[in-house]
């Protein structure tokens, strides 16, 4: 008998995340989008070898392309030397021409940013789940953290 491919529960889990994203935008629109890498770098992702806290996307109209910039993907240990990745280097994404217009337009207005939030595995393909967020200020962050603890303190009532 064949053995079946299905790919397990966990494919589709979240392997790093951006915390600090969500804490400084607010979070308006989301898009899962493709990454071009190479060898090294994608076996490095797969390690989990990778730090999305500094990083953002820029989107061009103009030609349509979405390019990730200040994400450190470390070195692969066991690639030669020749063979190792920039750790931080410009990528390319892979999204719709409409959707990368769409984004080009909505990141230009005051205060907006595309920012990473998430690398996610389906099929096999590392994703990146980006998000284009307006940047909180001083007393949102506070409103945030003190409805975070709210909903903490009722989950502890009624437990």
């Amino acid at each position: 008998m064949a053995k079946s491919s299905k790919k397990t529960a966990h494919d589709n889990q979240p392997q790093v995340r951006n915390r600090r994203a969500r804490y400084d935008f607010e979070i308006t629109d989301t898009l899962e989008c493709g990454l071009k890498l190479t060898g090294t770098e994608i076996k490095s992702v797969r390690m989990g070898q990778i730090s999305l806290q500094e990083g953002y996307i820029r989107a061009e109209s103009d030609p349509p392309t979405l390019t990730l910039y200040s994400v450190h993907i470390a070195e692969y240990p066991n690639a030669a030397a020749a063979a190792q990745h920039n750790p931080i280097r410009p990528r390319m994404l892979l999204a719709h021409k409409r959707e990368i217009k769409k984004l080009a337009r909505l990141s230009s207005a005051k205060g907006a940013a595309i920012v990473p939030l998430e690398i996610t595995w389906r099929n096999g393909h590392a994703k990146l789940v980006i998000g284009l967020g307006k940047g909180k200020r001083k007393f949102d962050k506070r409103q945030s953290l003190r409805a975070k603890d709210d909903k903490r303190q009722m989950r502890a009532d009624k437990a």
